[in-house]
Parts: C-alpha cells; structure tokens; sequence
C-alpha cells in the first residue's frame, strides 16, 4: 500500500468529481462525462488508483473503442504510477471488443465449438465471402436486382449486433431490401454455414462467440474469473450484443465501471443504441452515477449555448458544462443566402482568424453529411487555401461521380481508355472484353465517335446505345455551358446509377450539388482540369502544395470529429433536411440523435463558434418544382429560447465583408452593397 502522499501526488491535479470518480471502491460506477470534462483523464487516474491500491494489473481488464485509445490510456496511466514510485502497471488487459474477443476465443474457443486455428475475415473478406455465396444460390441472377454485397453486409451485421429480428431490421433500416427478405435469409443461413465448414469468423462473429462463452455454464465462471475489474469507455457508442458482453462479464456489477456521455450518442448506424448508458443504473440498481461537468475545453459563452441545445432533449442525464474560462465571444448564428454566400462568409473569416495567428489546423468546418462541403472545397482549391477532408471519400473520389465525370472526360478527349471503359461497362451486355475492343476501334478511328454507329450491340443494349452515342456526340460538339453538359449527363445516368448502386438517392444528390458547381467553371476543360478524375491523395492536394509549415484547413463530418477539438469551429448547412438530416427524421429517435449530432458539433469549440444557414438551396428540375432552388428553414435545434445565446447576423451585411474599389467611371456615391459582386452573382443565377 503506498504512503497517502503518493496518492494525493496521483490525483492532485483532478477536480473533486474526477477524483470522486478515480477513487470509487467496487460496487458499479457509471461516470457520465460531458464534452471537455477530462473524461479520459478520470478513465487513466481509476487504472492507476486501482494499481497503487494492490489490484493486479494481470486482473483489469479495459476496453476501448480504438487500439489507438487503448495504448495512450495505458501510456498515460504508466507515466502516474511511476511518478509516484508505486507499482508498474504489468500485463493489463487492454484492447478493442474484437481485439479482447480474439484473444479469449484463442484459448477458451473450443468450449463453444470453434476450432483451435479458426481464421478472422475483415470487413472486405467477408463481403467476398457473401458475394459468393449469393452467387451459388442464384440471387445474382434475379429479373429485380438483388441488394449489393455492402449492402447484404450491413444487414447482417446490422441483425447480429442489434440483437434484432432481420424483418425489423429490413423494415427500420432498409425498407428498399424487404421485398427481398426470404432471400437474404437464405442467403445469411448459408453464409454462416459456409463460415463453419470453413472454421471461419468475421467480426461479428467474435463478439457472438464472446458472448455464447460467458453465457457457457462451464467456461462462463472460467472467464469471468479472470478478472476483477473491467473498466468499458465510450460506453454511450456499445451496442445490444457489447452491452450483453458486459453484463455477462460481471453479473452483479463488482468491478465494473463505465464512462460515457448520453449526449455524444450518434452511432446508431453501427447498430450502437443510447438506451445502454441510458438503462445501465436500471440493470444495476446500486450503481454511483458520478457527472463530470467541469470543461476544460470551451469558454463559457459558448457552453451556456450548448447546454441550452442539449437540455431540450427528450431523455438524457442533467448536466450543465461550465468553465472557469467565462470571458469569450458568444456563438454566431449567420443566416446566409445560399451555399455560395455560406462559404464566401466562412473562408472570409478563416482567413481573418488566420491573419490574427490563429493557425489553419486550428479551425475546422463540420457538416453532417460529405456532400454539403462540396461547394466550400471547390472554393478553397481555388483560393489555394491547403485542407484536410475527413468522414468519407471527397466527391470526386467517389464511384458515381467518377462515372459522371466520364462523359465530359471522354467527350472532351474519345481516345482517353480509362474514361472510355468506364463508360462502356455502365451499358448492359458490354463486358470488360467489349469495352477493350470498343476503345481499340475509338482510337483507331482517331477518337472519332462515329465510329461506333456501325458496331451492333447485344440485345441488352440495344435500345441505350444509340441514346448513349448520341449523348456522347453532342457533348463533343456541345458550346452549352458547362451546368447544362453536366445536366444533359446527368439526366441520361441517373436510371444507370440506380441499377448499378444502393444508397441511390444520396448518390443521386451528390449529382446535383456537382451540377451546381459546374455552372462555376467558363469550359469543360477547366473543370476536368480541376477535379482531375484520378483522385488525389488527400484532399489537401486540391488545394495545391502544402504550405512549408504543413498548415492546413480542417473539413469533416460531425461523426469524424467526434473526440476532436479546435480553437474555431465553423459549423455549415444548419438549416432543417440537412441537420437533422431529412433522412433521419423518420421517428423520433432519429430526430433525437441528430440533435446530439448537432451537440457534438457545437462542442468542439473552443474559442470561437460559427452557425451558419443557407436559406436557398439548389435542387435539379423535378415536376412541380419550378426552379433550381428551394427554401429553407433554421435547424429546429435552435428555436428561439435558444436563439437569446448567439449573437445573430447575415452574412451580407458582415462588417468584415468589404468593397472593392470603385472603377474610375462608377459614381464614388454608390453603397458598398451595391457595388458588391454578390449582387451580380445573384442576379446571374436568374438566367443560368
């Protein structure tokens, strides 16, 4: 036991709920940690307490979302036990579910059947693996096209981990696949009994073996008896099969301890549910709730907003973020006319910020979904401002718009192959084997197109080829601009994207915000020019060579940049369909999670905060709409009791916003609005 002043040293610097927290005994200890608050801090100081109070490291066990989390927890909580001279941490159990999972599986696995050399399919083995399965029983070959092996994928996992039936899962998360649901059934039972002959497990089937040994009368206590403690963190992020790992692993809650934040719970895509941090004290009725309110992270403007985003939530833990830092700029709320304005007004202030030592890497822009900062990163390519994208490919990388982009590439250039076999293998009955030949006689043509009138496609084709040539050839000759080319491209590949791809909707969307930032280039060549079809390394290459210093802007989803933090966060398209997303408000649990979504975002603030939205928003032309824009609303996460905390503005009317110069024969009186060259750009899109 070492002396109290070793101890006092280990949690000197903790305030008095993280101490409360580190120094809990054994009965269940749930510790809702809000954003900010030292959540991993308290995790690190309860494994190095527990160390210097005897328990042997060999007998904690601590799961983690990420290996990355796990070493620095371990790291960190090896660095206070020898500043305090106590003992070393040892041979902890520390890792992911999966991680953990394995490594039992390896030595007790033979209790639920598994083979002693069983091997472990990742993510992408196992939707091979699915794809040929699909293909044995036929399903491939079907009049309606069978769900794709991503797809086929997600549900499965989606039914395992959510310990749900497969026509609930179907009917809640992917109604276009029920029309499908004995199929997939089939497909599933024959999937695992391929894994078994095969002594094969994916991922999910780690944590379902996890869970059929502790639930074993034999290797169950075995297991459990490993271990005296078990510390879970991010336990807001744990589906129902981890949760009933947990429980497995300590039935009455001895030892157990676990940290989350009920407000940062936006994984329900992964099948991960709120309900367990939610329900936790209900499975364990002795449980200490210790709530972490102190925030190291933002200034006090900014939290009392936050916190009045949360308290409307319809179910949550009571907790009020505050700080000792209480000066501070409070939130803008900048209602903006459209995107174009939107991202003139947030690359304004980044370069302000910027100009006042504010470093690059040190802000970000968060946005809900990939698409939305579309427009944005055209712009800051064009400006040269070097940036870093995160959550999801950037739009020219993705397969659909690659696709798009074909038809200009290969109109612009017939003799380019990669843009000419793309194209060809979206055309029914054209094989890789044709496309070559195809392009063999393009280019022996000199990239003349007619050339292809006198080839005879197969049956499937027959009636898309000549519409497809004909597309193609007028392209080639087009003089439109560069949004119509587009457009006309568009139109055509619209029904070939819904056959070839799931999740077509979006996809669909993506489409209409690049013809939207295609009317912002003077030529075809141009554009192709700057969204080269290969795609870059990162993102950061659209917008030239890194700066010496390696600055660079931030992009990203909220979901990436959950745990993240910057010094000023510029928060884009909060109006309603897009936060929360129109395709999450089905129910009002999904209404409920995009509000924390919404939360996560405002929390990464630490200085200074940006709400901006559009009120206009582009959409192609659709029967009884009569142009290209809509209206929009002011995300209903922020209504006007909200409305008091943000310093509210519009964007055109920004002091900042500047003038040029007059030209030497414009009247000097004019106001500097109109002069502005918003005006003209606005009054463009009329006729566009």
């Amino acid at each position: 036991m070492p002396h109290a002043s070793s101890l006092d040293d280990l949690l000197g610097r903790l305030n008095p709920e993280q101490r409360r927290a580190a120094t809990h005994a054994d009965g269940p200890l749930l510790i809702v940690a809000g954003a900010g608050t030292g959540k991993t801090a308290t995790l690190v100081h309860r494994v190095a307490w527990l160390v210097a109070n005897g328990v042997d490291p060999a007998r904690i066990l601590l799961l983690t979302f990420t290996r990355r989390a796990s070493a620095e927890m371990l790291r960190r909580a090896e660095n206070l036990l020898r500043q305090v001279q106590a003992a070393r941490l040892g041979h902890i159990w520390g890792g992911t579910f999966h991680a953990i999972a394995t490594r039992l599986l390896r030595r007790w696995g033979k209790a639920v059947g598994l083979p002693p050399d069983f091997t472990i399919h990742d993510r992408a083995d196992s939707e091979d693996l699915l794809s040929v399965v699909r293909t044995e029983l036929g399903l491939a070959k079907t009049d309606k096209r069978f769900p794709k092996k991503g797809t086929c994928t997600d549900i499965y996992s989606r039914t395992v981990n959510a310990r749900e039936k497969l026509e609930h899962a179907l009917r809640q998360h992917f109604p276009w696949c029920l029309d499908w649901a004995d199929d997939l059934r089939r497909l599933f039972e024959a999937y695992v009994d391929r894994k078994e002959a095969a002594g094969i497990l994916d991922y999910d089937d780690l944590l379902v073996y996890w869970q059929a040994l502790l639930a074993d009368a034999k290797a169950g206590p075995a297991v459990r008896g490993l271990f005296d403690r078990v510390l879970v963190d991010e336990y807001q992020d744990t589906n129902a099969l981890q949760s009933e790992i947990i429980y497995l692993l300590s039935p009455a809650g001895k030892g157990l301890t676990v940290v989350g934040d009920d407000a940062q719970a936006i994984y329900s895509f992964r099948a991960a549910t709120v309900r367990n941090i939610m329900d936790f004290p209900k499975h364990y009725p002795d449980t200490t709730v210790v709530t972490l309110e102190q925030n190291y992270r933002s200034s006090g403007p900014i939290l009392e907003a936050t916190n009045h985003v949360i308290a409307l939530a319809r179910r949550r833990y009571t907790k009020n973020l505050w700080s000792e830092r209480r000066e501070g700029q409070r939130p803008a709320l900048v209602t903006c006319e459209d995107d174009e304005e939107q991202a003139e007004y947030v690359i304004r202030h980044i370069l302000e910020h910027h100009e006042a030592g504010v470093a690059l890497r040190q802000q970000a822009v968060l946005f809900r979904a990939s698409h939305h900062s579309m427009l944005l990163e055209a712009e800051l390519a064009g400006r040269k401002i070097p940036f870093h994208k995160y959550g999801g490919l950037k739009f020219i990388e993705t397969a659909h718009v690659k696709d798009l982009l074909a038809f200009l590439r290969l109109a612009e250039n017939p003799r380019d192959v990669v843009a000419g076999s793309r194209l060809l293998l979206l055309v029914p009955g054209i094989g890789p084997v044709k496309a070559r030949r195809l392009m063999a006689v393009l280019q022996e043509a000199g990239g003349k197109l007619d050339a292809w009138a006198a080839w005879t496609p197969p049956a499937p084709a027959a009636g898309l080829w000549p519409k497809f040539l004909g597309l193609l050839q007028g392209l080639a000759a087009s003089d439109e601009n560069v949004a119509a080319q587009v457009h006309r491209a568009r139109t055509f590949y619209a029904p070939l994207l819904e056959a070839k791809y799931d999740y077509a909707q979006s996809r669909l969307r993506d489409l209409e915000q690049l013809e939207l930032i295609a009317g912002r280039y003077r030529s075809r060549r141009r554009m192709l020019t700057e969204m080269a079809l290969d795609p870059p390394n990162s993102s950061q290459d659209l917008a030239g060579p890194p700066q010496l210093d390696d600055d660079y802007l931030v992009l990203s989803t909220i979901h990436s940049a959950k745990g993240l933090e910057w010094d000023a966060v510029y928060v884009i398209h909060a109006a309603d369909g897009n936060i929360p997303s129109d395709m999450a408000t089905k129910d009002s649990d999904g209404v409920e999670e995009e509000r924390r979504l919404f939360y996560v975002a405002l929390t990464r603030a630490k200085h200074w905060l940006y709400v901006c939205c559009p009120l206009r928003y582009y959409h192609s032309y659709r029967p009884g709409v009569s142009d290209h824009y809509g209206m929009a609303q002011r995300t209903r996460f922020l209504p006007e009791a909200v409305l008091a905390h943000f310093e509210h503005s519009v964007a055109a009317g920004d002091p900042q916003a500047g003038a040029p110069a007059a030209d030497e024969d414009e009247p000097q009186g004019l106001a500097a609005d109109i002069r502005s060259p918003s005006v003209r750009r606005r009054m463009k899109r009329y006729w566009r």
